[in-house]
């Protein structure tokens, strides 16, 4: 045994990975990523790290995950240090009191947490560590304060946390340096790199709000950024503290890897939710935006010092985002939304995969949907005021620190006068959900009390005059939904939500209702033209090519749902454009390519599984996407090429493509 590993081995034991906040306190980071090359899908960079020393120690570390590089510098002084592949190690008689300046050089080739994706570059540190692309520290305990400068081609748009203080260019490479005024744990650290324009607006306090677009979806930013003013101005009013950090900005990526993450200053969102003005009745970002918003206070500016206290992270911001979306959309949206929490949480119990809000392992249905009720339960538990005053003083007493949950229920405790502890058992320690309480608070609402009411088998003398009633939509829409209910001509006569529950659930069409079934086309819903393309296709073989040329203008959502139907339809429509039947084809296969974001490519592989129609360039496509750093449509193309080998006809192509790859 040498004596480098004897002392490799000594150090290692002598640093304890999980307990270093107890000893160093990082202060700040300012970083230079000098390059990122999309090639190699690597990272070059400098930092310099200044912290202090809080008790006597002979070793400081960094998490770094499998640098091809790096140079370490202590004070001004090339230090010898211990790399295990996942830690900078530096050793020396560091003493409480002392502060030190610990500057790193480093190359890598990130594996996760950092993504070269076409021509964008963007950053997913929660769940992923930013360590990965920047040397830092995972422990979500240790807050710093970081700055960001970063060298990239002048032709594209750069953005990351906090204020942009200026832009240097110099040979077709610009320099964007950004500053962070207050401190923040490591994994919220972000930048998106992309062609992008923006549009700005100022919130009610002062505070520049930007949004971020592709030059080609222009016409998408009014619907796709609908109420982002009127959200923030809320979260302000409602939350009462002010928001604590000096910009906002909004920015969506191709194939992300969530719905949002809300990095400090920084939200990047999946571009899947920029919508046209048709999509946004079915699908829009207004949820995911309050969501991820609401994090800037709840987990950017108080954070859990770990997982079993998560749901005072997700609970919260799901919760005030319901609040806001309510402000927004009324009382019955908000009451609406709650009973939809409810019925997943009942499924989720009644599957036996309930566990209590403060298990570290909960599920995310368990954080985000029981962490909202849980609030919304306590509020009425000791009202609006002493809740409002508690959440204020919380955050105030916490800011830019860990906390758990009892220091909530110290504030809660202290500003209602009231013992809690009972609320505790029940919602945050108890594995089964208080049913009873739930409904009761559900039916305060006489919204939801209409609706659990209305039921055709219940009063089926009832039954026919429902839909023609003044009840709410959602409740026609039940009515639709029971097997009890025959769909009549007046019941087109309805809002859009209604008509489309009919397009979804008529699947038999009869000829008395064909021209009513046939008006759906016309409505602005992409769901609606979806399902009533399909049904109207399928029951009326001889119009076929009239339903195809209506509607072969459409594309749908961002995942060409309308477009690729009638791709389908077309190529299993003999009579319609029979001599574009290739063109057609080419269109349908080529949306499997990368260039389409994942969610498109998915629609188009399950096109393609369903005519039988994969040939060596999809089945190519498809072997890419099983190594795609998206886990769900990794997962999707792993099983769909599993299937697929059990045809004849494709092992061969499979085998083929995979070893060319």
């Amino acid at each position: 045994m040498n004596r480098f590993f004897l002392a490799f081995c000594y150090l290692l034991n002598s640093v304890s990975f999980s307990q270093q906040t107890e000893y160093v306190d990082f202060k700040s980071g300012t970083s230079h990523i000098l390059a990122l090359d999309p090639a190699e899908k690597s990272v070059m960079g400098k930092v310099v790290y200044e912290f202090e020393i809080l008790k006597d120690i002979d070793s400081v570390y960094l998490d770094a995950v499998n640098l091809k590089h790096s140079t370490v510098s202590l004070d001004d002084f090339e230090v010898r240090h211990i790399y295990d592949g996942r830690h900078i190690i530096v050793k020396s008689h560091f003493k409480a009191g002392e502060t030190h300046k610990l500057f790193i050089d480093w190359v890598v080739q990130p594996k996760q947490a950092l993504y070269f994706v076409g021509d964008q570059i963007w950053t997913q540190g929660q769940g992923k560590y930013t360590s990965n692309w920047l040397p830092s520290i995972d422990d979500v305990n240790d807050k710093i304060e970081f700055d960001l400068s970063i060298s990239y081609n002048a032709n594209y748009e750069v953005v990351a946390n906090g204020n942009l203080v200026d832009v240097i260019e110099k040979d077709s490479i610009k320099t964007w340096h950004f500053n962070m005024d207050k401190p923040m744990s490591s994994y919220l650290v972000a930048l998106a790199i992309g062609n992008y324009d923006k549009r700005t607006e100022t919130s009610n306090s002062g505070v520049p709000l930007e949004f971020y677009y592709y030059p080609e979806d222009v016409s998408k930013v009014e619907p796709t950024y609908r109420y982002s003013k009127q959200l923030f101005d809320f979260m302000e009013d409602e939350i009462g503290v002010p928001y604590p950090w000096e910009i906002y900005k909004q920015v969506p990526v191709k194939d992300f890897l969530y719905s949002g993450m809300e990095n400090t200053t920084l939200t990047i969102f999946s571009d899947a939710l920029v919508a046209d003005s048709i999509a946004f009745k079915d699908r829009n970002y207004v949820n995911v935006n309050a969501h991820e918003l609401a994090h800037q206070w709840f987990g950017n500016l108080v954070t859990a010092t770990n997982s079993t206290h998560h749901w005072v992270q997700e609970g919260f911001a799901t919760y005030y985002a319901l609040l806001a979306e309510r402000a927004i959309f009324g009382e019955d949206y908000y009451y609406w939304r709650l009973y939809e929490y409810a019925q997943r949480l009942l499924e989720q119990e009644n599957k036996g995969e309930s566990t209590a809000l403060l298990n570290p392992k909960a599920s995310s249905l368990t954080f985000y949907q029981k962490g909202c009720w849980a609030l919304h339960i306590l509020k009425e538990q000791v009202g609006e005021e002493a809740f409002r005053e508690a959440v204020k003083a919380y955050l105030y007493k916490n800011q830019f620190k860990n906390v758990e949950t009892a220091d909530f229920i110290v504030e809660i405790e202290k500003a209602s006068g009231q013992d809690i502890s009972e609320f505790s058992k029940i919602w945050l320690e108890a594995i089964d959900l208080p049913q009873d309480a739930m409904v009761k608070s559900l039916k305060k609402s006489d919204f939801i009390r209409e609706y659990l009411e209305v039921d055709c088998k219940l009063h089926p003398s009832k039954c026919n005059d429902y839909l023609v009633s003044d009840i709410s939509d959602k409740a026609k829409v039940k009515i639709l939904l029971q097997d009890t209910y025959g769909v009549k001509q007046e019941d087109f006569n309805n809002s859009w939500e209604v008509r489309q529950a009919i397009a979804q659930n008529l699947e038999q069409i009869p000829l008395n209702l064909k021209e009513n079934y046939e008006s759906l086309l016309n409505d602005k819903s992409y769901v609606t033209v979806e399902a009533a393309l399909y049904n109207l296709w399928v029951n009326f073989p001889e119009e076929r090519s009239k339903y195809l040329e209506k509607t072969k203008g459409i594309t749908g959502f961002s995942d060409y749902n309308v477009r690729m139907l009638w791709l389908a339809l077309n190529l299993n429509t003999i009579e319609y454009q029979s001599d574009k039947k290739q063109l057609v084809f080419e269109e349908l296969k080529g949306y499997t390519d990368p260039k389409y974001g994942i969610e498109a490519r998915m629609n188009a592989f399950n096109f393609l599984k369903l005519i039988n129609g994969f040939d060596e360039e999809s089945v190519g496509n498809l072997i890419d996407a099983s190594k795609h750093h998206n886990w769900r449509f990794q997962q999707f193309a792993k099983n769909l090429l599993e299937e697929l080998r059990n045809r004849p006809n494709y092992l061969e192509l499979i085998d083929k493509n995979t070893t060319k790859q």
